[in-house]
């Protein structure tokens, strides 16, 4: 069955693209892009590639070889999402770079592989001004999205620790059709190589869903049974070819398949920040409810929250109150930006994301957690000094997307402050009610720091 092909992704030059533009064109409008002139001083680009453009192989192995990576068997083309762990030297020995993809090896495929956080001196890439705005790895660099003893593996430090990946495998390598996890945005690097993409809109990921809406296609190259995904095709869809030195923009809920057109490696970041907070929060409410779906004939239990709240975060990555905790963490960052800001144009920044903070904690309402399994965010759980080195991080960050030099700032007496007078009274935040009081105290405070 031919997939019926509406447009081509948009190709641009980043050089002459600033960040507002970017911002406003693609994030805010939820719209891919490929970027070109943003890898040229990579070191990647020039020790994992070899002259005749492809893998070094012998470069990987040799520095990196003992690495254990997540290996996946792309060869069957039906669903297998089955991984097997090994080195990168064992991978690289097995794989079939070089080869025709009809010959009889496996057809191995590296994939999320955690190469910053394993080599944080090795400094392979730089993320691109466009895509440092990134709540979740600035988070992840402090705190764990869920730390529950029984969903969270204390002792597994790489496998959930941050979400930049490197990818690695021979021509004839692809990824199923898929939406990103949490919703989030991606931007995938192609270091050498070539990929051939293919996007479906959000407004049309129910053609390629099941009538209950709980599967979704596999692979639309394979023979897709009309019956069973009965809108495929009416699915109009995006395609791109992905040169070499080519970064390109995933937004979020935009479903998308993926084949290596040659031996290929690419570096991949999940991420997202004020402007697709919503989508992350709609889907951790959609599979709340499945949750709860799940175990209905548990309802009248006491424990009904937690057992929801528990098998959330073992499916989903993390459950509502961990999404809460997130959002608190962050509006306190970004009121303390505000408070040690240095100019208008990064004030507005600052109050475009506490307003779409408050927006998505002002849609939580749509929850029904009573006080006993509530949120409960103490002002104990942000004294130590991680609090601090969020907000630290993330001025730099604004203060590289603004280009605006450091504003040192005394952010414990600041901080203090706010969990003396706007802390609900017991002494926590109970719910979305407690933040967005919180937030709107914040900004009738500080506009006289951003006003006049």
């Amino acid at each position: 069955m031919g997939l019926r092909i509406g447009g081509q992704v948009e190709k641009v030059n980043a050089k002459v693209l600033s960040y507002a533009e970017f911002a406003e064109k693609y994030m805010n409008k939820n719209q891919p892009v490929v970027l070109t002139g943003l890898m040229d001083d990579w070191r990647s680009c020039s020790d994992w590639v070899t002259e005749a453009g492809k893998p070094n192989l012998l470069f990987l192995s040799t520095h990196f070889g003992t690495s254990k990576v997540q290996v996946a068997d792309c060869g069957t083309g039906v669903l297998n999402d089955k991984r097997t762990e090994m080195t990168l030297s064992e991978f690289i020995n097995c794989a079939k770079f070089g080869e025709s993809s009809d010959s009889d090896k496996s057809l191995l495929y590296l994939k999320d592989w955690h190469f910053v956080k394993e080599y944080p001196e090795y400094i392979a890439y730089k993320t691109p001004l466009h895509f440092c705005d990134d709540w979740l790895n600035l988070y992840l660099d402090n705190y764990r999205l869920h730390t529950e003893p029984d969903t969270y593996n204390q002792g597994n430090e790489i496998s959930c620790s941050d979400y930049r990946f490197v990818y690695m495998g021979p021509k004839g390598t692809w990824t199923p059709l898929h939406a990103d996890v949490f919703r989030s945005y991606s931007w995938s690097a192609n270091v050498c190589g070539r990929k051939q993409w293919y996007f479906l809109p959000p407004n049309q990921h129910h053609l390629v869903h099941d009538r209950n809406m709980r599967v979704s296609i596999y692979n639309i190259f394979a023979d897709v049974n009309e019956v069973e995904f009965p809108g495929f095709r009416e699915a109009v869809w995006l395609e791109c070819t992905q040169e070499q030195n080519e970064i390109i923009f995933v937004p979020s809920g935009w479903y998308h398949q993926v084949h290596n057109l040659e031996d290929t490696i690419s570096i991949n970041h999940n991420w997202f920040n004020a402007y697709n907070l919503s989508w992350v929060w709609e889907l951790l409410l959609r599979d709340y409810h499945e949750a709860q779906e799940y175990i209905v004939d548990l309802k009248e239990c006491d424990d009904f929250e937690e057992l929801c709240q528990r098998n959330l975060a073992a499916n989903t990555g993390m459950n509502i109150k961990d999404f809460f905790a997130f959002l608190v963490r962050f509006a306190f960052s970004n009121m303390v930006q505000l408070r040690n800001l240095t100019t208008r144009e990064m004030a507005r920044h600052f109050v475009f994301n506490l307003e779409c903070i408050r927006s998505t904690a002002l849609k939580m309402k749509s929850i029904d957690i009573d006080k006993k399994h509530g949120f409960f965010i103490a002002g104990k759980d942000f004294e130590d000094h991680l609090l601090e080195e969020l907000c630290i991080s993330l001025r730099k960050t604004y203060g590289f997307i603004h280009g605006e030099p450091q504003v040192d700032g005394n952010f414990d007496l600041f901080l203090c402050k706010y969990f003396g007078s706007n802390f609900h009274k017991s002494g926590c935040l109970c719910d979305y009610e407690d933040l967005t009081s919180l937030i709107d105290n914040a900004l009738i405070e500080l506009s006289g720091s951003f006003s006049g």
